[in-house]
């Protein structure tokens, strides 16, 4: 019989060594909180029903974390060891027969794969615990694996307790576990804290397990960097540079080229499409999509966006919350702020900022202006150095400008104000009427001409001169 699989992931510890305010597993590597990434990885083999977080530290803000997911919960009110923390869970759990992966919410390197390797390890192997380990070339600091002769784990031999011939053990303990859960049960509150910390040590029961005849396993995993535990700022930068690197390598083997991919920082969640190039230095981030043949500038920054086909963004632009659709041309320096839709063709150019603005399809909006709370329609030409005044120090108000419009250069548009179809408005105007349509728009003083002013006060200015 097959006994199904539950996961218990161990979040409850303070994190001192990150030297920071918020639990250890709320910090950020590869885009995810680590418990975040952790949850993914036990989501490829376990429903998210049968799994369990520990929480103690900062509860309330890890449950927050992971709002949306349907994981279940384990208060360890009191953080008094790994082998407490698996002990409280035992209702959750259920006294159901099954198998139980126990792992670390700080491990977020882990792989669906490994996981699955090492559960298809226990089914096999008949052992009441199988557990991941691997081999350092410099084990220094970590518990030792003593093996038998037939290769089952005798037991873990802490550094401090390890005789010269155990020290030159470089097989460690990986911290991940796959127990059946009746002999863990059975033995889990036989462990006594006996250690200078005074704690509960889930390790403990190797011996105990041995000590009864049961079988221990130990799975030797040959990527050691995988089973990489964050307890510093350090250890964190690694993990989030490693877990960068596997999001990058995964879409250039789909078809994507990425420029200098060890500069680029891509999110999990964004998808892009073949043939797109990203440029070096360049960030694309949260519930991103982006289309085939597209062409992303260096330094740019994409997020929570959608692209289509053949967008191109130029190098230094920011795209935030908006939609791109087929064609689009966006920057160089431009930012789209927040919700903005550029239709089919549209371009946007250098140091323009739009938001919540519409450019309808084929317009263009290609230097210098400011497009804000603005629905503009196709075709049209919007001049350098273009302003919606969209504020009123109280309220936003809208500009709606009609297809085929033309604004020309330096024109200010004070909101509430409509620009109608096929529409002129004279450079240097401030418009602060409607504008019907095919109509020109001129908002600003006539120019008048002094014929010999510019001689004469040249004059006045020499002979102020040489009064001095």
């Amino acid at each position: 019989m097959q006994f199904p699989l539950k996961a218990l992931i161990l979040a409850a510890g303070l994190g001192t060594r990150l030297k920071s305010t918020k639990p250890k597993v709320l910090h950020k590597a590869g885009g995810r909180t680590l418990i975040e990434q952790v949850v993914q990885t036990c989501s490829a083999l376990v429903e998210a029903e049968n799994i369990l977080v520990v929480v103690g530290h900062g509860a309330e803000e890890v449950k927050r974390a992971l709002e949306g997911r349907s994981v279940r919960f384990v208060d360890q009110p009191e953080q008094r060891g790994t082998a407490d923390a698996v002990r409280v869970a035992r209702e959750q759990v259920g006294e159901q027969d099954c198998l139980l992966l126990v792992l670390y919410g700080d491990c977020p390197l882990i792989e669906a794969g490994t996981l699955a390797a090492l559960v298809e390890h226990h089914r096999r192997s008949s052992a009441a615990l199988t557990m991941l380990t691997t081999r350092l070339e410099n084990p220094t600091g970590y518990g030792r694996i003593l093996r038998d002769a037939g290769g089952a784990v005798l037991a873990i031999i802490e550094e401090k307790a390890a005789d010269p011939d155990q020290l030159s053990i470089r097989e460690i303990n990986g911290g991940v576990y796959c127990f059946d859960s009746r002999p863990l049960w059975e033995y889990i509150n036989k462990i006594r804290p006996d250690n200078p910390a005074g704690e509960y040590y889930l390790t403990d029961i190797v011996a105990l397990f041995r000590s009864a005849g049961l079988k221990v396993e130990g799975l030797l995993h040959p990527e050691p960097r995988e089973l990489l535990g964050i307890n510093n700022r350090i250890e964190l930068a690694e993990a989030d540079r490693l877990l960068r690197e596997r999001i990058n390598r995964r879409l250039m083997l789909a078809g994507v080229t990425i420029e200098k991919p060890e500069t680029v920082i891509i999110d999990p969640q964004v998808h892009i499409g073949r043939d797109t190039v990203v440029g070096p230095f360049t960030q694309i981030l949260g519930n991103t999509t982006i289309g085939e043949e597209c062409s992303i500038g260096a330094c740019s920054i994409i997020q929570d966006s959608r692209l289509g086909n053949r967008v191109t963004v130029g190098p230094f632009t920011i795209v935030g919350s908006s939609i791109l659709e087929d064609d689009v041309q966006a920057g160089p320096y431009a930012r789209l702020r927040l919700e903005n839709h550029l239709e089919a063709g549209a371009r946007v150019g250098n140091f323009v900022e739009m938001k919540k603005a519409r450019l309808g399809a084929g317009s263009k909006a290609l230097h210098l202006a400011y497009l804000g709370d603005a629905v503009i329609g196709s075709g049209a030409n919007i001049g350098a150095g273009t302003i919606t005044c969209n504020y009123d120090g109280i309220r936003k108000h809208q500009t709606t400008i009609g297809d085929g419009a033309f604004i020309g250069s330096n024109s200010t548009l004070v909101a509430p104000v409509a620009i109608g179809p096929g529409s002129y408005v004279a450079a240097g105007s401030v418009i602060t009427k409607p504008v019907p349509e095919d109509a020109l728009g001129i908002g600003r003083s006539r120019q008048e001409n002094k014929p010999g002013w510019a001689k004469r006060r040249r004059w006045r200015s020499e002979q102020h001169s040489e009064a001095k």
